[in-house]
């Protein structure tokens, strides 16, 4: 039994113990070696060695952690991050283990469960908790019949878990599943995606299969950068799988081989992942009610201390009424801001800082945590630099990217920012009717988007921030143009998740000065969606690229504010091979539909899911 307990045995100590931790850890790693204690053939399935085995490695266990438990036993005087001392008394820590192992320290018979009293015939029965209690009292029942305890409660009688030896202690209580290696490298690699393997060999023959795979592996390389997403250059196709490559390919995998194998399989991985995805959300519903349990503890205790009344500043401020009422009259604070006695209000600029903002060389390709306040409405904000090399005017702009009607296209933006309440579609509006403009204007190669996202990486506010990028050259290989969800500004609250928003992909970011107000803006290409939901067997909506009746791209100036944060698009790949020359800056280029990537992040699962 492998027992790799330096990664999944984790407990608190106190910082006076860190020397006996130290120790602790490194014992804790040699006991490796008995899962390599060597029998004669004669003995190694002999069913009392097999108990000694187990046995001793409770033992080891037990002997290597006697040094903590003093400070499980005995108080500690512990100075706290808000100043006060607390008398404190440690405990062992969640052991995270697959199965194997949680059978094995839980000391139940392979097939129970080390969680509950569900018999294996049907975990999804009610059942109470399994507990140290329960099988104490059982022992004392059924002493002198072990096989009653085995057949009809799974618990190996002989063993005794090295919990028992420490106070505060229970293994089914501290046992937790190791989501890394069981969930996700273990259903998906070893389950989920060697199935597909075995299946393409079986269906197709050996030498088919590979050519299926090596298709396969193109497609995911193909895929277009997205931030936080990893890229695959030579696809699943790498020697060693980890846990991340696991957690990554997840992300991408599933429109990769639609096509190449049955609908039912397809779905099989639409269940997985999505199912993946809900257990996260659950997890951190969980945390948030344990930390909502607190703050409400806090508050009654912030309360019996007055610690609620007024603010910080409260005393300050009413000793400076008294100074300063003599001077000034009062008649006039009837609650108005900038009354005496009365704080003045303090501006946006004034209450936070200024949330990160993509510089011209900003090429981080993972999500920032923001520790800026919460925000439940989305910000966009360019980068601070302009790119010197690119267009000053709209006309250049318009041969830079490609749009000859750039001009067109802004004079109908300046119309709808003038007339917000007009509901006429542009093509209703005369030319003559809107403003022209033709001052200097400022591009940029990227923006941030700040949006509240708690299920992923975030602050703590739960805000994040993410970088949209729109660059000709991206990273001196090739352009990059990112596509975003773009809100409907829809007034029917029952219009939520991908129904609250269109889908566009951004060509050129800039900002220009008219009559005094800056605005800045996107070009952008708009994408349709295919039909009125998700595609069955991906779970995942399809969009294309959406063309005016007389077939030219759909392409539109919009005001930035408009935009939430990126989205991430997989081509649909059908059941064609794709080219050995497609590299990922194609992908929006090269195929004539896509899905919405809603594994690309927790929080895009929650809006196209």
């Amino acid at each position: 039994m492998s027992v790799a307990l330096t990664r999944t045995l984790l407990f608190s100590w106190a910082s006076s113990l860190f020397p006996k931790v130290i120790d602790t850890l490194h014992c804790i790693s040699e006991i490796q070696g008995l899962s390599n204690i060597l029998a004669t053939k004669e003995h190694s399935s002999d069913t009392a060695f097999r108990m000694f085995r187990r046995q001793l490695f409770h033992s080891s266990l037990s002997m290597i952690l006697d040094p903590l438990k003093l400070a499980m036993t005995s108080p500690e005087v512990v100075k706290f991050g808000d100043g006060y001392y607390r008398r404190v008394i440690y405990g062992l820590g969640p052991y995270i283990a697959d199965y194997e192992e949680q059978a094995l320290l839980a000391c139940i018979v392979r097939g129970w469960c080390a969680r509950c009293q569900a018999t294996r015939k049907n975990l999804d029965d009610d059942a109470l908790l399994q507990c140290r209690e329960f099988t104490e009292a059982l022992l004392r029942e059924a002493a002198n019949s072990l096989a009653i305890l085995w057949d009809e409660y799974g618990i190996v009688g002989d063993l005794v878990p090295f919990t028992n030896d420490f106070p505060h202690a229970d293994i089914h209580q501290l046992i937790a599943p190791d989501i890394l290696h069981q969930l996700i490298k273990g259903c998906f690699k070893d389950h989920l995606v060697d199935w597909v393997e075995t299946y393409l060999k079986t269906q197709y023959g050996t030498k088919e299969a590979e050519r299926i795979l090596d298709d396969i592996d193109r497609r995911i390389a193909a895929i277009a950068p997205f931030t936080g997403l990893r890229r695959f250059p030579q696809g699943r196709g790498f020697k060693q799988w980890t846990g991340d490559d696991s957690k990554a390919l997840m992300k991408v995998y599933l429109p990769a081989i639609k096509g190449h194998v049955p609908a039912e399989i397809v779905r099989t991985f639409r269940a997985f992942l999505e199912f993946s995805y809900l257990f996260n959300a659950i997890g951190q519903m969980l945390l948030t009610n344990q930390r909502l349990d607190k703050l409400v503890s806090c508050r009654i205790d912030f309360a019996s201390r007055g610690m609620l009344e007024g603010t910080c500043l409260s005393a300050k401020l009413q000793s400076l009424r008294y100074l300063v009422a003599p001077a000034f009259s009062t008649s006039n604070s009837g609650g108005a801001p900038g009354s005496v006695g009365e704080p003045a209000p303090l501006t946006h600029s004034d209450a936070q800082p200024s949330p990160p903002v993509a510089s011209t060389q900003a090429d981080n390709e993972e999500g920032i945590p923001d520790d800026l306040p919460m925000s439940l409405t989305g910000h966009v904000e360019l980068a601070r630099t302009r790119q010197g090399k690119r267009a000053r005017t709209i006309e250049a702009l318009a041969v830079e990217i490609g749009v000859p009607n750039l001009g067109s296209l802004l004079s109908q933006f300046l119309f709808y920012q003038q007339h917000p309440n007009d509901r006429r579609e542009p093509a209703e509006i005369p030319l003559t009717d809107c403003p022209r403009f033709e001052g200097s204007i400022s591009v940029f190669n990227s923006a941030s988007a700040r949006f509240y996202a708690p299920s992923d990486l975030s602050g703590l506010g739960g805000m994040r921030t993410e970088f949209i990028r729109s660059a000709p050259l991206w990273r001196n290989e090739a352009p990059r143009y990112d596509c975003v969800f773009v809100g409907t500004n829809s007034t029917d609250p029952s219009e939520t998740g991908m129904q609250a928003y269109e889908v566009a992909r951004v060509f050129s970011f800039f900002s220009f000065k008219y009559k005094g107000v800056r605005y800045p803006c996107a070009v952008i290409r708009w994408f349709d969606k295919i039909g009125d939901g998700p595609d069955e067997d991906t779970g995942m909506w399809m969009v294309r690229p959406s063309f005016l009746p007389n077939r030219s791209p759909n392409f539109s100036i919009i005001h930035t504010d408009a935009i939430y944060r990126a989205v991430h698009l997989i081509p649909v790949y059908g059941d064609q091979f794709i080219s050995r020359d497609i590299r990922p800056h194609h992908s929006y280029d090269t195929f004539h539909a896509f899905y919405v990537n809603k594994y690309a992040d927790h929080h895009a699962f929650e809006i196209a899911g």
